[in-house]
């Protein structure tokens, strides 16, 4: 039965007074009912516009057609054939600029909302212990291919890998599998046990994972392919912090992004019993509009600080998600836009003491329709803060692409890739942030599904 619903089944949450104390899960996901009452607004369009919105292709209108019928587990297993990480996309990939951007009941009201359903049916099946995964009976290949990085776009391209009978390994330099969704995104936003059941997925279809292994440093491409590898895929990720280069960025108290994050993530740095405890700030000033803003703004409110977000840019120009924008407002972060920093002070001790930030006006759009922005002169002025989080952009390490000989690489230090994400190098492919920059967790993945099918005819 169709659901001529306009708006989308509201997704229930925790109170914003309660979990800006906490670190569970703010989303708290459909109920059955919930999902069946929002799968049946699709109308299952002919052309399914949403497919091509998806980086990876997951047939929409298939899987929620099934849903609808009350058959999760086909639902599950249809989302499944394109997509390894459903749970994890479901949460936080920008569904509002991809998939749901093309549905057609979004011309009038809202979209189907095709990222809250994929994620019922994954943690439907994790629930009921749903295994999609299928090692390939026999081995396509003696050889070996290595996987640098286990974040969204290396898992994917062993996962393809692996289920036609390729063996593969992975080398990640952290101490646990996951890249941005175990370092990068908050436990509030992803429960790090939802990144752990895929990649234990992962391992089960024969996938070899080494932990604190850095491709440049600990081994070099050189040496593992004296072991045996002889096809590679660089998903290192983008981990190379931006700063300004405004005075003060020295002093004591001032994070990048990924150092405030990879501490309250990977080192569970908010739980008083854990190595590296996250700073204790009282007031936090924290530089940038994007999703990694908004992130280490609700970590830092989460753990006690009065925290600012200072942006010089308006609100509707911020490049953040919407609903992260709006959980930030809800959960007492301020917003102080138009605004940018132009030097920090610290105190005798070297610690931050205040942010001194100029006002900020928007110019005209440019050609990419992008507005502009100037300074206000003579409009300076300080704001107190004991910590300032830079969150303004990454770009890749340079340590890999420095210890591989030939290797091509873009001005701005990606590696630089056909359309089948091969490099310069005849055996290297890359993809996801090492070759993009900050790109979505799905974009990602869909680099490591189309390098991986290249890999496939190469190893032929």
């Amino acid at each position: 039965m169709y659901n001529k619903q306009r708006y989308k089944t509201k997704m229930p949450c925790q109170d914003p007074d309660v979990r800006n104390k906490n670190f569970e899960e703010v989303n708290l996901g459909y109920t059955y009912e919930e999902a069946l009452n929002e799968a049946s607004r699709c109308i299952n369009c002919k052309n399914s516009p949403c497919v091509s919105g998806c980086p990876v292709n997951v047939q929409i209108p298939a899987f929620i057609d099934l849903l609808k019928n009350g058959d999760v587990e086909g639902a599950y297993n249809k989302i499944k054939e394109k997509n390894f990480l459903p749970a994890v996309c479901g949460r936080v990939c920008p569904q509002e600029n991809q998939c749901e951007k093309h549905c057609v009941r979004a011309i009038k009201g809202e979209s189907v909302a095709i990222g809250r359903l994929e994620r019922f049916c994954a943690d439907w099946a994790r629930e009921n212990d749903i295994k999609s995964e299928k090692a390939a009976e026999a081995k396509a290949t003696d050889k070996k291919v290595a996987v640098i990085g286990a974040g969204p776009a290396g898992l994917t391209c062993a996962g393809v890998l692996a289920q036609r009978g390729v063996h593969v390994e992975i080398f990640e330099s952290l101490n646990k599998a996951g890249g941005v969704l175990s370092y990068g995104i908050p436990e509030f936003r992803l429960p790090k046990n939802i990144v752990r059941y895929e990649v234990d997925n992962l391992k089960q279809l024969g996938v070899v994972i080494h932990t604190d292994v850095i491709v440049g440093k600990t081994v070099t491409i050189k040496q593992l392919e004296d072991m045996g590898f002889c096809a590679f895929f660089i998903g290192s990720g983008a981990g190379l912090p931006s700063f300004m280069g405004i005075e003060g960025e020295e002093l004591a108290g001032v994070f990048s992004a990924n150092e405030f994050l990879t501490r309250a993530n990977l080192m569970e740095g908010y739980k008083a019993d854990k190595d590296t405890p996250t700073p204790k700030l009282s007031k936090v000033i924290v530089v940038g509009g994007g999703n990694v803003a908004m992130d280490a703004a609700r970590v830092a409110k989460r753990l006690g600080s009065d925290v600012s977000i200072v942006y010089r840019r308006g609100v509707e120009q911020m490049p953040a998600r919407k609903e992260e924008i709006h959980h930030a407002m809800e959960e007492g972060i301020n917003f102080l836009t138009l605004n940018n920093p132009v030097k920090i002070t610290g105190d005798e001790n070297g610690f931050v003491k205040e942010v001194e930030c100029v006002k900020m006006e928007l110019t005209r759009p440019d050609a990419s329709g992008r507005r502009g922005v100037k300074v206000v002169e003579g409009s300076n002025f300080t704001i107190p803060a004991d910590g300032v989080i830079m969150a303004l952009g990454t770009s890749p390490n340079p340590l890999l692409k420095n210890s591989i000989p030939g290797i091509e690489v873009s001005r701005k230090g990606g590696f630089v890739t056909d359309e089948n994400m091969r490099t310069s190098i005849n055996n290297i492919w890359a993809g996801g942030d090492a070759v993009t920059g900050a790109a979505t967790v799905i974009e990602a993945m869909g680099a490591g599904q189309k390098a991986a099918t290249s890999i496939l005819e190469y190893l032929k």
